[in-house]
């Protein structure tokens, strides 16, 4: 990104809005009053259960949280200095106890005004070429290692991402594929449900048999800044899928039209007043925009052929776990 002239950016750890719009967050509040004593090892005392907390008594006046991405900020950056990048900690409170999900990750962002979907899928691909170039050149070593030690597709597949153009399939291609598979799924395989793990391996280890962009996905699956299409059932959202790992890139194309947005609100059933800044950002002067975020982690399972996202990290958190 900066061989290209992008703007490498900080946002915000903490923040008051929920970018994915799932109200997967960890709260960071000081309404939790700390024991008789112990500072910060202390046991916190939670507010009575059947009293919710009044957030204007907290430190921010108003309920925070750990951010989920730095995609929201990102765009306000974007709008106003060019092409940026942001590369932070995230954190998802989700419940998913799987070999590629954690609650803290880091995230490389890129947000670029004047671009489309089209646009967004080349510079994701690009993107992870350009890693994988990199790492072949320039640790020639290790990923020999990797292929001998760990797994010995390592190199075959690094350089299959390579040689190939990222076959992109639309989110309803994807689906007719799955159901004329004769595989019985663990997931049931519809039209308006969200691709799983063995979907997404399926579709590029066994069908294509090469890294494959998803695009054009369900109104419904997706949060609201996604640009909604004519067609009034799907929005410019993409997924790259890579073997081995799944989903590596997921990104869309903004939604820049304020009606649109407006209404997209009332859909998610957000409300605007928390969101202002967001929608002044559309009525005084936007412009197409477009973006993605890659998670670091789910990057080195595909390079080092680890198995479990767990072993990538120094120090994991997922649920029920967050030693040191």
């Amino acid at each position: 990104f900066q061989d290209r002239g992008f703007l490498y950016v900080h946002t915000p750890i903490i923040t008051t809005s929920d970018c994915e719009g799932a109200g997967e967050m960890f709260t960071v509040t000081t309404l939790l009053e700390a024991a008789e004593s112990g500072g910060a090892a202390s046991e916190p005392k939670a507010a009575p259960a059947t009293k919710p907390l009044d957030y204007t008594a907290d430190f921010f006046g108003k309920r925070a949280a750990l951010t989920v991405s730095g995609q929201l900020e990102g765009e306000i950056y974007a709008c106003a200095v060019g092409p940026v990048y942001t590369f932070g900690p995230t954190f998802r409170a989700e419940n998913s106890n799987t070999p590629r999900h954690l609650a803290e990750f880091w995230m490389v962002e890129p947000e670029v005004p004047f671009f489309e979907l089209t646009d967004n899928m080349q510079l994701a691909e690009d993107f992870i070429k350009t890693i994988i170039r990199d790492a072949l050149e320039r640790c020639p070593e290790d990923m020999q290692f990797f292929n001998e030690r760990i797994d010995q597709t390592v190199l075959e597949t690094a350089q299959t991402i390579l040689d190939h153009e990222f076959k992109r399939v639309p989110y309803t291609e994807a689906v007719e594929i799955l159901l004329a598979a004769d595989r019985t799924w663990e997931y049931p395989v519809e039209w308006g449900a969200n691709l799983q793990a063995e979907h997404e391996r399926y579709l590029t280890e066994d069908h294509f048999r090469q890294p494959i962009i998803v695009y054009d996905y369900p109104r419904t699956l997706k949060p609201f800044y996604m640009f909604c299409n004519d067609d009034g059932r799907t929005v410019r959202a993409m997924d790259v899928l890579v073997p081995r790992v799944g989903e590596i890139i997921g990104g869309s194309q903004r939604e820049h039209r304020l009606d649109m947005l407006e209404t997209r609100f009332g859909e998610c059933n957000l409300k605007p007043d928390d969101y202002w800044w967001y929608l002044d950002l559309r009525r005084f002067g936007t412009v197409p925009h477009a973006g993605f975020g890659l998670g670091l982690e789910r990057m080195l399972l595909l390079l080092t052929g680890m198995q479990n996202i767990r072993d990538v990290i120094p120090f994991p958190r997922t649920p029920g776990h967050a030693e040191f």
